[in-house]
């Protein structure tokens, strides 16, 4: 009989043994009668053939075990940074996570940003240190590398111990010395375990695990344990621990159906499949439920000057069917309950990131920011297939998001925006493999942002050719770097209802996208200032018209300012190649920080623009022959520091062009 249930996410750096812990698992669990192997392409959980090509995973796979009347729904994640949006939508459906560090690799970059954003979604976390077998393996450095990257407090559950035939096994500590050592560890974060640390008392059993549960709920405790993935050991441990220690469901619980789609897939036989975390509520199949997105609410819901995004007719969608994972495989079910992870068919308009029922409150830190886009186009250069490939990439922008694919009709070529190499040769698979489609990718160029040069007004008037009446006025306000865009302003209802102006703000939103050098605008202070309607004259969809010619209108009096993105790097190289690295970021226009000698080696931070470092891999690799490491994550946006003229090719009518533009945003004019 199942008692609890938990919901966990496997996330680790590639290669740190994700899969192969999912796989000790199924099999501790009697799910599977042997581990697969990642290498030789037969993991469980790796169902895609380029998967067991490549031996990584490219995407998030779901599992069910059952232990100690336990069942444990996990979410196998992808390591490699290509794919970090599978494991960033995969953090909302978690009760918490397994964080796997390897014991030789150390705590690694892509394992840094996981640590940092479950620290910001206040996610709990349990620490699995693996390949404890491994040569090189150096556990107490590990530690020390993981007490500098979040300041939660790590307490031993158990040690792996060397034996006489050089083997490794985990051991744990007697009774006495885990309470021993568990009153020290909590003395830091928590006053009952401090004062009996102080008196040199020690707490009992049971007082100690209640502390160490609630200590691990609050986010300032991470258990931590040690094994061997590929060889089975401490799996049996951990297991044991996460039943013992770690938080259910039920902490997570919410009265109303309310539950987050953390996955889409296509399948030939059941068409697209949505994996759902339900919090709350119960979903039956032949059920009709809400499907939504952030938007659907007010993203700004802490201005309370501004007037909300005016809600749409909710579409209600039926529920064909529901399965449940059994192992690693889906089994039909009649219903899943709050709580627990299924996966539905049926829901046509779903998309992976939307919510069903109401929102979920509370999302983690963003692990992913594409700053590449890339032309497609038909390999043969047949345009009539465009369609066709716009479609294709347009179903595959429902599994990730963030390739966010554009096309307007009359364009020649498709853009989406893309987080790396890998990610755009697993594109090429799927368009081939799933829609028998060839497609030619162009090279990656730059993503670049725009914001307004300075404060100013943006004003537009729609009162010709009636019948139609909307005139539309903002201040823009330039804000800090990181800032994003916020939106304020209440207009008094009788001077603009308060209808018109939701449209406005849903246009203002839409109107982001592109801006007076066609890149997405951000980091400036919107607000509301005027705005009027007719009573007689206007038209529902005029202050769709007249926003967009208000806010380039604007953009052009404003000034906009390009924005460049930047990466922050650390470098560990052999010492005697310092003068030549400081010498390649001067170059790249990036900025450093002092070098930090360590015996032989050199280690060095800091921030270069992306589009002078795109090859810079390939330099490290041939400048140290291979000996350099080079960690590089995301940093931010500045304004951009070359002289070039960066434009981003506008898709559909520009608003300035006010003429063809009202005839466009009317339906009188295409661009075919």
């Amino acid at each position: 009989m199942i008692k609890q249930i938990h919901n966990i996410g496997i996330l680790a750096h590639v290669d740190s043994g994700k899969t192969t812990l999912t796989e000790q698992l199924l099999y501790l669990s009697g799910s599977i009668r042997q581990p697969g192997s990642v290498d030789e392409g037969t993991a469980a959980t790796d169902s895609m053939s380029i998967e067991k090509q490549r031996g990584i995973s490219v995407r998030s796979a779901s599992a069910g075990i059952v232990w100690k009347d336990t069942k444990i729904n996990i979410i196998d994640t992808p390591g490699h940074v290509d794919f970090a949006g599978e494991v960033e939508r995969a953090l909302s459906a978690l009760d918490y996570a397994v964080v796997i560090v390897s014991a030789v690799e150390g705590v690694r970059a892509h394992t840094e940003n996981i640590l940092k954003s479950l620290d910001s979604a206040k996610i709990p976390r349990l620490i699995f240190i693996n390949k404890t077998d491994r040569a090189g393996a150096d556990i107490t450095s590990v530690l020390n590398e993981l007490k500098s990257v979040t300041r939660t407090a790590y307490l031993e559950i158990n040690k792996p111990e060397q034996t006489e035939s050089e083997n490794v096994r985990v051991i744990n500590a007697s009774a006495k010395e885990f309470l021993l050592n568990a009153t020290e560890v909590l003395a830091d974060i928590n006053e009952k375990a401090e004062e009996a640390y102080l008196n040199e008392e020690l707490l009992d059993e049971a007082d100690i695990k209640a502390i160490i549960k609630e200590e691990i709920l609050n986010c300032s405790l991470s258990p931590v344990l040690y094994g061997s993935a590929k060889h089975g050991i401490g799996i049996k441990e951990l297991a044991d621990a996460l039943i013992e220690y770690m938080p259910s469901a039920e902490y997570k619980a919410t009265k109303d159906l309310c539950g987050i789609i953390y996955k889409i897939e296509h399948d030939k036989q059941n068409g697209k499949i949505s994996h759902i975390r339900l919090f709350g509520g119960k979903i039956s199949t032949r059920d009709e439920v809400t499907v939504l997105t952030e938007g659907n609410s007010s993203h700004d819901s802490v201005q309370s000057d501004a007037v909300e995004i005016e809600s749409k007719a909710e579409a209600k969608e039926k529920v064909a069917q529901i399965k449940i994972y059994n192992g690693a495989k889906l089994t039909d079910a009649g219903s899943v309950s709050g709580g627990d992870i299924a996966a539905l068919c049926g829901l046509p308009s779903a998309k992976a990131g939307n919510f069903i029922g109401s929102l979920v409150q509370g999302t983690a830190s963003k692990l992913v920011y594409p700053f590449l886009r890339v032309r497609v186009s038909p390999a043969d250069g047949d345009e009539r297939k465009l369609p066709e490939l716009a479609g294709a990439l347009s179903q595959l922008s429902d599994e990730e998001p963030y390739i966010d694919a554009k096309w307007e009709n009359g364009q020649k070529e498709i853009t989406i925006s893309t987080t790396g190499k890998i990610q755009l040769e697993v594109l090429e698979t799927l368009l081939k493999e799933r829609y028998s489609l060839d497609a030619c990718f162009s090279p990656p160029t730059v993503i670049y942002k725009e914001t307004p040069s300075k404060a100013g007004f943006a004003r537009a008037s729609y009162t010709m050719p009636k019948p139609c009446w909307a005139v539309v006025e903002f201040k823009f306000e330039p804000m800090p770097r990181g800032y994003g865009v916020s939106y304020h302003g209440r207009l008094p209802s009788n001077q603009c209802f308060y209808r018109y102006q939701s449209h406005i703000r849903t246009s203002f939103n839409t109107c982001l996208e592109q801006g007076l050098y066609g890149w997405e605008v951000t980091d400036f202070k919107c607000t509301l200032v005027g705005g009027e309607h007719h009573t007689i004259h206007t038209h529902p969809l005029d202050f769709f018209v007249c926003t967009p010619m208000a806010f380039m209108n604007g953009l052009q009096e404003t000034g906009s300012t390009i924005l460049e993105p930047l990466l922050k790097i650390r470098i560990t190289a052999p010492a005697e190649l310092s003068g030549k690295l400081l010498s390649e970021i001067v170059k790249m226009g990036g900025e450093y920080d002092s070098p930090v000698t360590h015996s032989q080696t050199v280690s060095l931070e800091a921030v270069v623009p992306v589009a002078t470092s795109m090859d810079f891999p390939t330099r490290l690799a041939v400048i140290s022959s291979g000996k350099a490491v080079l960690n590089q994550t995301f940093y931010g946006y500045r304004e951009c520091r070359d002289s070039l003229e960066h434009v981003n090719p506008r898709r559909g009518v520009n608003p300035l062009d006010r003429s063809k533009w009202i005839l466009w945003a009317r339906g009188a004019y295409t661009t075919e």
